[in-house]
């Protein structure tokens, strides 16, 4: 929403509109509150266009340059008898491309990221040179009997990385990565049944666990829960929630909802923190969410203080850092916050905002907690791209012409995580994993991440700045998949100590004229609007605007305002 103020005049309608301080009463993240209030360096990078280049520059099958092209074709036919793409997980990974391991060793998380970012950035992925979204079948592992998206399409590849059947949140996430592509491409053949399949063993598999989500992966084949040297991850239950939930709003199966709830409540009996990899968020973001809309009564503050204090136990120290390294705020950023000082990680920071952002429909009071944590987060995230870190915080800066503008580093760190190189560097150390994948073979290269950078499109669907710098606008319907019908809904923070005025606009699309309507304030503050408003936005507060059509009656039913039928605020006072 980005628009010069220069052209504030050709508003039809502008209101000016002064904000009282909100009558929702915000509620602290504790970790958030230690973030900055407004980062430096303080620069936010165009994400939308990040996602569109690499989508045009990875699926390239002619691309040049050594180590390119990043995509090929598998025919090896697995679990569907058509090819499927491939994609490096890592600049120059050995495991992979076409001449090595029959050509089958990709990784859904990269696959699936990609098609996933695209489609959130507006492009449609079933119709460019081939149907990419058709293609993401071949991780459908039937072949195998398990019947549920997995991160590789075999077994035969399954011990050279990414923990196939055997790493419980590899085994889920492929699953949420899947749901949320099926809810924007509902009509792709074969995928009600693959939906419904996913649905049907994550729902009787949280029936034999009976509440007990204790172990290390369960293997969705023999239907039996699984321990080996990989701590129990009872987060899994966020995961196995999520998809339950959005298989019940597709389908509506009660037995869905059931097992969502009966996996959510798993969760929330844990006794310390169980956070393992990337589904902690989305537990917070469904007991937000099943609250208002199933009328539950889920602990959505314990679930976020789980996901973001980085008090993990299995995984240990895991969580969102903080800190100022060497005059680089990266606040906001996830990962360890105990290794070698803490280690971030581009895709669990992309992906996080995922569930977050549209968690406030639901608990507008952590608007503020949320809007600031985004600002930090996507501030500090450029600094994983060779292009915006100084190369002296890089370790391999001579080499970042591979990455064409658009891989990032797998990471960042306060001190190399390698045994013996890069120690001079200071921190933020700009580094990733490839080397140690396979060691001695995997090149230096290998550090820069096309999986974690495929995830861009994240970011691209729900940030956009304004014309204040460091007051962001955050689409809360990007990523809130299966919801009921909505209206228009965006966030904004107020970093600043002084209260600060933006120009919204009405969003493109709208059907006469429209009501602006505040969720945090819990009032309308512009009326019939043609084509924007001048908001003010006191100090460090929040704003919740909902493009709601103009002199439509307004319904209060059990605690929530809806217009034409349409919830506008779920916690109505």
């Amino acid at each position: 929403m980005r628009f010069k103020l220069t052209v504030r005049l050709t508003f039809l309608s502008l209101f000016i509109v002064a904000l009282c301080y909100a009558q929702v009463k915000q509620v602290p993240i504790g970790r958030v509150a230690l973030m900055a209030d407004l980062p430096k360096p303080l620069q936010i990078i165009d994400w939308k266009a990040m996602a569109l280049d690499f989508d045009r520059t990875i699926y390239d099958f002619k691309a040049k340059g050594e180590y390119w092209p990043m995509v090929w074709m598998d025919s090896t036919g697995k679990n569907f008898n058509e090819p499927t793409l491939g994609m490096y997980t890592a600049v120059g990974d050995v495991r992979q491309g076409p001449q090595n391991n029959k050509g089958m060793f990709h990784e859904s998380l990269a696959n699936m990221g990609s098609v996933l970012g695209a489609t959130l950035v507006g492009l449609d992925k079933s119709k460019q040179a081939f149907n990419y979204v058709g293609m993401l079948k071949n991780y459908f592992n039937k072949d195998n009997g398990w019947d549920i998206m997995m991160n590789n399409t075999a077994p035969e590849v399954a011990l050279l990385g990414g923990g196939y059947g055997r790493d419980w949140w590899y085994d889920v996430y492929p699953n949420v990565l899947f749901y949320a592509i099926y809810d924007k491409y509902s009509a792709e053949p074969e995928f009600e049944r693959m939906a419904r399949s996913i649905a049907e063993k994550f729902y009787k598999a949280d029936s034999i666990l009976n509440g007990n989500y204790n172990y290390s992966y369960f293997d969705y084949g023999q239907m039996k829960p699984m321990t080996n040297q990989i701590c129990a991850q009872p987060d899994a239950a966020a995961g196995h929630a999520y998809v339950l939930y959005s298989a019940y709003k597709k389908f509506g199966d009660p037995r869905y909802l059931k097992g969502a709830i009966s996996a959510m409540k798993a969760l929330e009996s844990q006794k310390i923190n169980p956070t393992y990899e990337l589904l902690m968020p989305f537990g917070a973001y469904f007991a937000a969410r099943i609250n208002a809309e199933q009328g539950t009564t889920f602990d959505t503050g314990k679930m976020l203080d789980w996901t973001f204090d980085g008090t993990a136990v299995c995984r240990e120290g895991w969580g969102f850092l903080v800190g100022n390294w060497n005059g680089y705020d990266i606040s906001g950023t996830v990962g360890s916050t105990v290794d070698h000082g803490g280690y971030a990680f581009l895709m669990n920071t992309f992906d996080a905002a995922w569930p977050l952002v549209p968690m406030v429909r639901y608990k507008t009071e952590y608007a503020n907690a949320i809007g600031k944590w985004m600002l930090n987060a996507v501030n500090a995230s450029r600094l994983f791209y060779p292009q915006y870190m100084p190369t002296a915080h890089q370790t391999i800066p001579a080499l970042a012409g591979v990455t064409k503008g658009v891989i990032a580093y797998e990471g960042f760190a306060k001190a190399s995580t390698f045994d013996t190189l890069y120690q001079t560097l200071k921190a933020p150390v700009a580094q990733g994993d490839g080397p140690k994948w396979v060691p001695g073979k995997n090149p230096e290269v290998s550090q820069f991440s096309v999986y974690g950078s495929a995830h861009a499109g994240i970011f691209g669907g729900i940030v956009k700045e304004t014309e204040v710098k460091g007051i962001l606008g955050l689409d809360l319907l990007a990523t809130d998949f299966y919801r009921q019908k909505a209206y228009p809904t965006y966030l904004f923070y107020n970093p600043y100590q002084s209260a600060k005025a933006i120009l919204f606009k009405v969003p493109k699309g709208a059907k006469g004229k429209t009501d602006v309507y505040d969720a945090v304030a819990q009032r309308f503050i512009a009326r019939n609007l043609a084509k924007g408003a001048k908001v003010i936005i006191p100090a460090q507060q929040s704003v919740v605007l909902i493009c709601v059509p103009a002199g439509k009656k307004v319904q209060v039913k059990d605690k929530q305002m809806l217009i034409d039928g349409v919830v506008v605020d779920y916690n109505y006072k």
